[in-house]
Formats: structure tokens, C-alpha cells, sequence
């Protein structure tokens, strides 16, 4: 099981020093040897955000070899075809390293903010990924075809974070290059089951996002709302055998939020998945 770290900056800690923590963070995590580099989306939740396409392209300028993740983009609050351009730029910079993860959004605050659809995210989402498949792969949607950059064509590998619902599950696994579920809002049971009908459709990779991962006793607040049901907020000892049950139900990729108050906590977790 590969293990990836998820960094969700935080304002109040970081401040304006977030271009050095995040380039630090992207060095360290491939310098653990780390598989990659994920990053959250989300703005208008009452708190300082930032956009997860440029926070990458920032880190992708540090790295070689790492990939660099999104969990998930919103892809109801963009349009498409601005969009996927700048998904390719991404792509291109990256050199072929950027994995997206895509999602409908869960948020009406992200919605209003952009007069977006709230109510019809599930219908808008596959319909615009239809629309940013065709213009990475050269097609005109509205007018004229967008040239994709030489390398980016084709466009990243997209992974649908999404519930295991059929509908989700067949979409990950017959059209797209992954399903990611999440630790903040899957069970374990409710995780075994989303695993097996992935497989079952054909799914090859299935990704478990913002497991939050903090080994002190007492762990910081989490910037969330409700504690989360799949966590290493434990001792390493448990955390060792929580991932051993990650990786047992089937799980590909876990990806492991580092506390952004003590990035140091990279050498715990990597001490502890070698």
C-alpha cells in the first residue's frame, strides 16, 4: 500500500510564510520517500484558503519525483474549458505527475460564492468532466478545439472521490483512473463494501484520502467539524495496525493528513509506514 501525505495549510499557523512551508513540505515528503503530495479544496468555509492548482504548481517546481494530488477538487464551481486548461498547465509543469482527484462538492457556502448550482452538482460534475476529457484530448466543445501542450495531451489520470454509491463506483472504474473514498466521512464497514464493488466493476485504483494523523498525546484540534471516522489519531503502535487493516480490505493509497502546526511529524509517520 502506497502512502501519500495530504496537506491542508492553515492560516493561522503558516500566515504569510505558506510559499516557504509548502515547498519545505514538498521536498521533505519526497525526501521520506513518500508516494505523493495531496492538497484539500475549499473556500468560503469562514477561514483563509488556497487554490490547490497553484499550490501544486508551486511544489512541482521542488520535486522530481513525487505525484502531486488533488482530494478532490470541486468541479462544479469552475467552467470546464478554463478549467481543464488549467489542469493541463498542472500537467505540463508537473511533467506527468499530477493525479486529480475530482469531487461535485459537499458545501453550499462554495456554491453561493460562485452563483454555482448547489442542487444540481451530481447532474453538473460527469457532465463536466465530459467537457474536460474533450479538450484535453483536442476536441472543440463550444468553439474552437484548445491545443493541448506538448506532453499534457490526453490530460492527468482523474479520480472520482464520491460515496460508493453504484453510480459512483461504475464511473470510477469503467471511465476514470480511481476512486477515492474518505476518512472523515467512510466507516470501516461502510469502506470493505466501497472496495469490493470498485474491484468488482474492475476499479484498479481505490484511495482512501484525509486519514488525519497526529501521534501526540493530546492530538491538535482538527479543522473540521466532527471527529473523523478512519484516523491514526493514535500511538504508532496502533497506527501500524490500522494501516495493516487499510491495506487487508484492499485499499491502494492512504493518504495521511500532516498536522500543519508540526510538519516534524513527517519523520513519525514515515518511522512508522516503513
Amino acid at each position: 500500500m502506497r502512502i501519500g501525505i495530504v496537506a491542508i495549510p492553515s492560516a493561522s499557523v503558516i500566515g504569510a510564510e505558506i510559499g516557504a512551508h509548502i515547498t519545505t513540505l514538498g521536498r521533505k515528503v519526497e525526501e521520506l520517500g513518500f508516494h505523493g503530495l495531496w492538497v484539500t479544496d475549499a473556500f468560503a468555509r469562514g477561514r483563509p484558503t488556497l487554490d490547490p492548482l497553484i499550490l501544486l504548481g508551486v511544489v512541482a517546481g521542488q520535486t522530481s519525483r513525487i505525484e502531486l494530488g488533488t482530494c478532490v477538487v470541486q468541479i462544479p464551481l469552475r467552467h470546464p474549458v478554463e478549467h481543464a486548461q488549467r489542469v493541463q498547465t498542472l500537467h505540463a509543469l508537473s511533467q506527468g505527475r499530477l493525479r486529480f482527484g475530482v469531487g461535485s462538492g459537499s458545501t453550499s457556502n462554495d456554491f453561493e460564492a460562485v452563483q454555482a448550482d448547489y442542487a444540481a452538482r451530481f447532474k453538473t460534475l460527469p457532465a463536466y468532466l465530459e467537457v474536460m476529457r474533450k479538450v484535453w484530448a483536442g476536441e472543440p466543445v463550444y468553439g474552437r478545439a484548445l491545443s493541448m501542450w506538448p506532453g499534457a495531451e490526453g490530460g492527468p489520470p482523474v479520480l472520482l472521490g464520491a460515496w460508493r454509491s453504484e453510480r459512483w463506483i461504475n464511473l470510477s472504474a469503467k471511465v476514470l483512473q480511481g476512486w477515492i473514498a474518505s476518512g472523515i466521512y467512510s466507516s470501516w464497514e461502510d469502506l470493505a463494501i466501497g472496495v469490493k464493488m470498485y474491484r468488482d466493476a474492475g476499479g484498479k485504483r481505490a484511495v482512501l484520502a484525509n486519514i488525519f494523523t497526529d501521534f501526540r498525546d493530546p492530538p491538535a484540534p482538527l479543522p473540521i467539524a466532527h471527529p473523523p471516522k478512519i484516523s491514526l489519531l493514535c500511538s504508532k503502535a496502533e497506527a501500524r495496525d490500522r494501516l495493516k487493516r487499510l491495506e487487508d480490505i484492499g485499499v491502494d493509497d492512504a493518504l495521511l493528513v500532516c498536522p500543519s502546526d508540526d510538519p516534524s511529524q513527517l519523520e513519525a509517520i514515515a518511522e512508522v509506514v516503513r
